[in-house]
């Protein structure tokens, strides 16, 4: 693999949407043990799964992972904690501040 080559893998997994009040998600699981690692990027395949209120759906796909290069690998570590703080910058509460 070269520095600047990205490789795609196909993977099985299982989608779970969940829509309920005490859990609203969606995960993916890959069926065959894969790894996504920073800077990967992951494509579902099939159409978007709608999960009625108060059910949780959970269907078969394959999923392509597109490999991040070592680049862009490095790239997404050393910038990663910055794009984390923004997320810092909010908090969620019930409190109502003046």
């Amino acid at each position: 693999m070269g520095i600047f080559t990205r490789r795609k893998e196909t993977a099985p997994c299982t989608v779970e949407v969940s829509h309920r009040f005490e859990s609203l998600h969606a995960h993916v699981r890959f069926n065959n043990g894969a790894v996504v690692h920073p800077g990967d990027e992951v494509l579902v395949q099939g159409p978007e799964i709608m999960a009625p209120y108060g059910e949780v759906v959970r269907e078969d796909r394959t999923a392509i992972i597109t490999r991040a290069t070592p680049l862009e690998r490095l790239w997404t570590r050393l910038t990663g904690d910055l794009e984390f703080m923004e997320l810092c910058e909010f908090s969620f509460s019930e409190e109502v501040k003046l």
